[in-house]
């Protein structure tokens, strides 16, 4: 999977190395989302926890998640750096992220469950589409901040 997203990427000039460091982080970012997504249904839906306190726990859950695999499988070659330094860098990069994601999830969440209850969709799905929306804005975030800066000694 990781090799053919690298080709394509090559194909559109990008450096293989890099294309192979954004594959790696997708993949670690898809598991963080299920970390991220099955946390917030499960607080939401069954524990009944407010949809900001339960993204909060469960977004925070998926950082742990995604410090770890990017530390020792995106970026090895990060390791020279002091493991409290690049967790600080990390975790600064993430509470923003965490904010962003937050007032997206706060913006959207009752517009969503409008448009979706005017559909005959249950409008308790609304955080739900809201959440992907935010996650999505946020992916990019936490992808180019934490490469140019959390593991800026990678070539």
């Amino acid at each position: 999977m990781i090799a053919f997203l690298v080709r394509i990427a090559v194909r559109f000039g990008i450096n293989p190395k890099e294309a192979e460091r954004f594959s790696k982080f997708l993949v670690v970012g898809t598991i963080g989302a299920v970390v991220d997504f099955g946390t917030f249904a499960l607080l939401t839906e069954v524990v009944g926890l407010p949809t900001l306190v339960a993204n909060t726990i469960s977004f925070s859950a998926a950082v742990a998640s995604n410090f770890t695999l990017n530390r020792y499988w995106t970026y090895p070659d990060s390791r020279d750096k002091a493991l409290s330094s690049q967790l600080g860098q990390f975790a600064l990069v993430s509470i923003i992220g965490l904010i962003l994601n937050n007032t997206i999830l706060a913006l959207l969440e009752n517009p969503f469950a409008s448009l979706l209850e005017t559909v005959g969709i249950l409008p308790t799905y609304g955080k739900f589409l809201a959440k992907v929306v935010a996650t999505l804005v946020v992916l990019f975030w936490n992808f180019f901040i934490n490469r140019y800066w959390t593991y800026n000694d990678v070539d």
